[in-house]
């Protein structure tokens, strides 16, 4: 069985050709399947990062209020994906596809109730309480199920693992850059510019939603012309079975086990380390904690961002999508411990922390393209074993664990918090000696300890080619039809 082909070793070259062999992805379908995943991000980035700051500074709803809406949708959020995951994996579309046709339907109606979400209908304050959590259920049952189609695509676009792989990495790349883009909004957002064009934040933060909320989803829809090469019949088990089947991907159990306990972290959020306890002189020109923070991410992540698009090349090389993971957190370990000693006192002492931290996170920024890959060769498994795919309620369980870890973290850094003193009450410059030392090594060395928990996990997911090989060959004798008719209609 061909693992590869010649042209992965250059990613760029021919992107906008299509290669004719049968259960390969064409380039330009990898490049609109990015492109869509970039725009679906830059909605998603914008609602996260916008809709709490909108409704308590521009509708001037109470903050606590607004705290139990996003708690209870949290809650809800949790539990809506496996449900939608698993109720998409028991349908079939009319064409006989799976989850392709949801990337075309569902873009529209989910950047209007996004935008609707930023839109001041002076109503008294229950009242539009009432509202905003009504939408925002409506968006977020929407969002899931298209966030579990464009996900899912994955192990759908292609028969062939290595193929997969290839599919990831560039999706990977197109979500980062659409989380990117919606990172602008606060630019555009300045008080300065706003003045200069005499508008107010309400009418910019309403424009920026229509931009990137409904402009985010309408680009998402290019997505849609990813085919899916992957055909099965539609499941007659029952919903729990559905579920339950799930006992048999030891590989997604792993793997979620692994990314929920590197959330376990004794570790704070940048801004504590950097505002509290970062100041630069040079010459005349004062660099603050927030100026140093910006820089710092954006130095320290560059080079990770640039290796993403030879990423498949460097995980072949390196020994597989197991090993890259292994490889990864263990270089954040090293240079973690290395950066501690050499410190952030001094601008020169900063800077080589900033290289060695830099080094440390190239392989960090591959991992999701591992948790991908492994995870669509998982559902394969899954389906050699029990005739079952589990697409959807697979990824979805992705999304869970990274709500579940999220919120875990931040109940960890509030306990964190009081460890060390922090008093709110006082500025982050003026806290006591106890909460200034303890900066440094949690910032530094905190993240080491979910490390290790998540090494130890990891270990254990068995990464076989042979066995993948072994699989896929059965799989394709198995789907017979089903797959050939998705190959000739993708042809056509």
């Amino acid at each position: 069985m061909q693992e590869g082909r010649s042209d992965v070793k250059n990613p760029i070259k021919n992107l906008f050709s299509r290669d004719a062999e049968p259960g390969y992805v064409p380039n330009n379908e990898i490049f609109a399947y990015a492109t869509g995943l970039a725009g679906q991000n830059m909605s998603y980035g914008f609602q996260t990062g916008w809709w709490f700051y909108f409704c308590t500074t521009i509708l001037k709803m109470d903050s606590v209020r607004v705290g139990y809406i996003q708690g209870i949708t949290r809650i809800w959020d949790a539990v809506n994906d496996p449900l939608v995951g698993t109720i998409m994996d028991r349908r079939r579309c009319k064409s006989g596809e799976k989850l392709r046709p949801y990337l075309k339907k569902l873009p529209i109606p989910i950047g209007l109730v996004c935008v609707l979400l930023f839109v001041d209908l002076h109503l008294p304050e229950f009242a539009a309480i009432a509202v905003m959590l009504a939408a925002y259920l409506v968006w977020d049952v929407l969002y899931s199920a298209q966030d579990v189609a464009l996900w899912g695509m994955i192990p759908l676009s292609s028969p062939h693992s290595h193929e997969r792989s290839r599919v990831a990495q560039w999706v990977s790349i197109g979500a980062g850059a659409g989380g990117a883009i919606a990172g602008i909004f606060p630019i555009l957002d300045s008080q300065n510019l706003r003045d200069a064009i005499g508008i107010s934040e309400k009418l910019v933060i309403f424009i920026g939603a229509l931009v990137f909320c409904l402009g985010g989803e309408i680009i998402s829809m290019s997505a849609y012309r990813i085919h899916e090469l992957v055909r099965t019949e539609k499941p007659t088990e029952s919903f729990f079975k559905s579920i339950s089947v799930l006992r048999h991907n030891r590989t997604l159990i792993l793997i979620s086990l692994a990314r929920f306990l590197a959330f376990l972290s004794l570790s704070l959020d940048w801004q504590y380390f950097f505002k509290s306890s970062v100041s630069f002189q040079i010459g005349g020109m004062h660099l603050d904690g927030e100026t140093s923070q910006l820089l710092y991410g954006m130095l320290m992540g560059a080079p990770g961002a640039l290796m993403m698009f030879a990423a498949v090349p460097f995980i072949d090389k390196l020994g597989g999508m197991k090993r890259l993971l292994l490889f990864s957190e263990s270089a954040n370990i090293i240079t973690r411990v290395i950066t501690y000693f050499i410190g952030f006192s001094s601008l020169p002492r900063a800077l080589v922390s900033i290289l060695i931290m830099a080094i440390g996170q190239i392989p960090m920024s591959m991992k999701d393209i591992a948790h991908r890959s492994l995870t669509s060769d998982s559902i394969d498994y899954v389906e050699w074993k029990t005739g079952m795919r589990t697409e959807g309620v697979s990824f979805s369980v992705q999304n869970l664990i990274s709500k579940l870890g999220t919120a875990t973290s931040s109940i960890i850094k509030g306990y964190v918090l009081r460890f060390i003193k922090y008093d709110a009450s006082r500025d982050l410059r003026q806290q006591g000696a106890t909460f200034n030392k303890a900066q440094w090594p949690l910032f530094i060395l905190g993240p080491i300890v979910g490390s290790i928990l998540y090494i130890i996990a990891i270990s254990f997911v068995k990464d076989d080619k042979e066995q993948k090989a072994f699989i896929e060959q059965e799989l394709r004798a198995r789907r017979g039809d089903l797959t050939e008719n998705a190959a000739a209609e993708n042809e056509t």
